[in-house]
């Protein structure tokens, strides 16, 4: 077997085992690993192979990893689904009261109330969206 090979079997093996942690460290030495299999089918010199490998995983580790973590462990900062909606600006389609109502929200039909008890919003009124409440919009007339 030529080490070319078991760089690249060692490479994909980290890579595989980084589903499992998750820290991106297994990542970036999977990453060095194909750095290394690369250098060996080039070069064939074990030392210079080990080098690569070496300096690849350094680099990653140092330079990408806290650049990768800050992206996808941002955390509860960044909205998603419904409590992106939040905030967001709807065109009433149907007359909207506390009971119910449509509204055309992010190119879709909600089904809407209104936030303030007895108000009453017209067709074609601009609103916000105060909260969303299982699949209904809850939302405000805009002044």
């Amino acid at each position: 077997m030529t080490a070319a090979l078991i760089w690249l079997i060692i490479g994909v093996a980290l890579i595989v085992a980084e589903v499992l942690s998750g820290d991106f460290v297994l990542l970036m030495l999977g990453l060095g690993a194909l750095a290394g299999a690369g250098s060996a089918a080039l070069t064939g010199n074990a030392f210079v192979d080990v080098a690569v490998f070496a300096v690849a995983s350094i680099g990653l580790l140092v330079l990408a990893r806290p650049a990768l973590k800050r992206r996808f462990l941002s955390g509860p900062g960044v909205k998603t689904n419904a409590d992106a909606l939040v905030g967001a600006n709807a065109i009433v389609l149907s007359t909207v009261d506390t009971h119910g109502g449509q509204v055309k929200l992010a190119g879709d039909v909600w089904s809407a109330r209104s936030f303030l008890e007895g108000q009453v919003i017209q067709p074609g009124a601009s609103v916000t969206v105060v909260e969303i409440a299982g699949a209904t919009a809850v939302v405000s007339a805009e002044p």
